[in-house]
């Protein structure tokens, strides 16, 4: 028997007692609490990560009812927002918002739109878009889950969509043509209207393009320039068009995404007028615009160029300068179109008569340079200026006018007259210039002293304009005597300049300098007003003479300056005398018939100077009323032994009395000449024997003479 046989089993030292049934029942119940407590944290945890989540989340089971969904989707569709709810299906929504109108795109098929829906969401596939009816538009994206359940994603791409839009008019609706390419095999993707209509392409030709297949000649797309994706400035480029023409572009490119592939936009602007335009501008800056020759600007560059050539040899560059002789007379009596004909002509001449390698240029109105290298000797430049004189000298026919003209020519050599294109042109005009003085139809060579002269009279330019600035000129007066009385009846002024280094300089010098420089306009007005100022301090009786220029009417204000002179000085009119020569009547200006007539209606006095030297003197007389007329000089010299002038002298006072007019004669210097004067009836006299100019304070001390002997009724100033 074992030897436990009859022992009570031993008691498990730890065993408890079993728990009653209604404390297990407790614990599972609070088992479930807990995790279902947990559950509801993770579902809240859950939902607020959602919730920040930018696009809008939804999470449906098995039968399409709402599990879970963020505030963004709550967002999307705020409108049905208030049926979402755990259990409540998607269907029901739908059918809520479609009786609401949310979905314009299910107006008129309800039923068909739902069933669609429903059946995208069931099974899903590609993304699609929806429209809501405040104008957003949304991207769906729904995948299923393993339980049979679907995760939908909601994106808001209304911006995007507007942004598509606004490209796609930008793009379509563009006058600018523009084509949009794939970056990695430069297919063209799209074009717009202008594109098809400006290459002559249709769009299903250009998408069988490339872009390269545009190009005229290979390279590189436009967009391969700066790899950043920044827009591109335009880059010139030429393009073929369908019909093979040629175009210039300014191609502007911008990278961006098009049908999902990156993509460049190139923006294709049609330059080929413009650079055409520029050419032309690029010509007509250096070439005349009348017969197509260089002008001066190129001029200067060929014969730079020549001359720089030049140094490496010992050939020498002539630079001849013609000038074609009487032109203006052509102009004037055929008028301009026939003067731009001759012009035509005679540059066409000059151009058979010349080398290829010579160059030629029109300078301005009646001038042209020639320009010749590999000259060994000055005679070769003379030959070529012979044969030019004597191409010119031939008769044109134009408009049915034959026209004959001359030329002269002024040569200047490389490298003793000059050895850059400004000082050797510089010395060809003034070469010129001494071919017109001496003889026309001819040439000659440039000398030195032709440089000194033109230096010499560049520093009276200089100078006298300094003088003007700085008040330094003074006018001088020089009596007007009565013949009969012997007393002074007035003065006239001359310009004086007394310069600091070289004592008085004589107006033969600086006058002629003055009117070639357009100086002369605030010399006269300058002496005008200090002559007035002067006269207004001397008798009543006595009158100032002032000589104009022609170029001071020129300038349009001369009536407003003599205005301003006699009311700043207080001179009453009648004692200015204003002297004007024929040399400006001969323009025949109505400006200055009316300016004349002005000046007489203000009461100043109209004097003609040096009567009988023009073309028509008596002419003048009947076209406008003078006060006075003055006998040239030339007439008075010698007049005691000169019988012819002693005619002249008696016909011209004759003329004046019968005209009512005053007769002084100038340049008297001898006994002779007074008496023969005083004989034939002259009115006034002017000259050395009376005296010579002075300054005022010596006119003021004459006047104070002239009255202390006005009491002496037997005595007069002039004997």
């Amino acid at each position: 028997m074992p030897a436990h046989a009859g022992r009570q089993p031993r008691k498990p030292r730890f065993a408890r007692a079993p728990r009653p049934p209604a404390k297990r029942d407790e614990l599972l119940r609070r088992r479930v609490e807990a995790a279902i407590a947990e559950a509801h944290k993770s579902h809240e945890r859950l939902r607020q990560a959602i919730d920040i989540l930018p696009q809008g989340i939804v999470f449906l089971d098995a039968d399409g009812r709402y599990v879970l969904w963020n505030r963004k989707y709550a967002e999307i569709y705020s409108k049905t927002a208030d049926l979402f709810a755990e259990g409540a299906r998607l269907e029901d929504t739908l059918r809520v918002g479609v009786a609401r109108g949310d979905y314009p795109e299910a107006i008129g098929h309800e039923d068909e739109w739902i069933a669609e829906r429903l059946q995208k969401l069931y099974r899903p596939g590609a993304r699609h878009e929806q429209k809501l009816a405040d104008g957003r538009v949304i991207l769906i994206d729904e995948r299923l889950t393993d339980d049979g359940g679907v995760v939908g994603l909601r994106v808001d791409i209304t911006e995007l969509k507007q942004r598509e839009a606004s490209f796609r008019l930008l793009f379509d609706g563009n006058p600018v043509p523009m084509i949009v390419c794939a970056l990695d095999d430069e297919r063209i993707l799209g074009v717009n209207d202008a594109a098809v209509a400006h290459y002559g392409y249709s769009r299903a030709e250009f998408e069988k393009l490339k872009i390269r297949s545009l190009q005229a000649f290979d390279s590189e797309p436009p967009w391969t320039a700066d790899p950043s994706g920044e827009e591109q400035a335009g880059r010139t480029w030429k393009h073929v068009k369908a019909d093979g023409a040629l175009i210039d572009l300014a191609i502007y490119s911008r990278e961006l995404t098009y049908a999902e592939r990156p993509a460049a936009l190139l923006a294709l602007m049609d330059i080929t007028e413009r650079k055409r335009a520029e050419a032309r501008l690029a010509f007509m800056a250096q070439h005349d615009a009348l017969t197509g020759l260089p002008n001066r600007n190129l001029l200067r560059q060929q014969v730079d160029e020549m001359l720089l050539h030049r140094r490496r040899s010992t050939d020498k560059v002539a630079l001849l300068m013609l000038g074609l002789d009487n032109f203006k007379s052509v102009n004037d009596t055929l008028g301009h179109a026939v003067g731009d004909k001759l012009l035509r002509g005679v540059a066409k001449r000059l151009r058979s008569t010349l080398r290829e390698e010579d160059a030629l240029a029109r300078l301005n109105s009646d001038e042209f340079a020639i320009v010749q290298s590999g000259l060994t000797r000055p005679e070769d430049a003379v030959m070529l200026a012979k044969r030019l004189v004597e191409a010119i000298a031939d008769p044109y026919l134009l408009d049915g006018h034959s026209v004959v003209i001359g030329a002269s020519i002024g040569i200047a050599m490389a490298p003793g007259d000059g050895d850059d294109s400004e000082k050797l042109l510089k010395s060809a005009d003034m070469a010129l210039s001494r071919a017109k003085a001496d003889s026309r139809g001819t040439f000659a060579f440039f000398e030195a002293a032709l440089d000194a002269k033109a230096q010499s009279r560049r520093k009276i330019e200089v100078e006298l304009r300094d003088a003007i600035q700085n008040d330094v000129l003074r006018p001088y007066y020089q009596p007007l005597i009565d013949l009969s009385s012997g007393r002074i009846t007035g003065f006239e002024a001359l310009v004086r300049w007394p310069h600091a280094e070289r004592g008085m300089v004589s107006p033969a010098e600086f006058i002629p300098v003055a009117e070639d420089t357009g100086l002369i306009n605030p010399l006269g007005g300058l002496m005008l007003r200090r002559a007035c100022l002067d006269a207004a301090a001397w008798p009543d009786d006595v009158r100032v003479a002032v000589n104009l220029s022609p170029l001071q009417f020129r300038s349009g204000n001369l009536l407003s300056i003599v205005t301003d002179a006699l009311k700043h000085s207080g001179l009453p009119p009648r004692r200015l005398e204003l002297e004007i020569t024929e040399t400006l009547l001969l323009e025949k200006s109505a400006q200055v018939l009316a300016t004349l007539h002005a000046l007489r209606a203000l009461g100043v006095r109209i004097s003609m100077d040096d009567f009988g030297t023009g073309y028509s003197s008596l002419s003048y007389l009947r076209r406008f009323p003078f006060d006075k007329i003055k006998i040239d000089q030339s007439f008075v010299r010698d007049l005691g032994a000169n019988r012819e002038a002693q005619a002249i002298i008696r016909s011209i006072v004759s003329l004046g009395k019968g005209l009512g007019v005053t007769i002084t004669a100038e340049g008297v210097e001898t006994e002779a000449e007074l008496s023969c004067l005083r004989a034939e009836g002259c009115d006034e006299g002017q000259g050395f024997l009376f005296s010579k100019a002075r300054p005022n304070a010596e006119i003021i001390s004459l006047l104070a003479a002239q009255r202390g002997i006005d009491g002496d009724e037997d005595a007069a100033l002039v004997a």
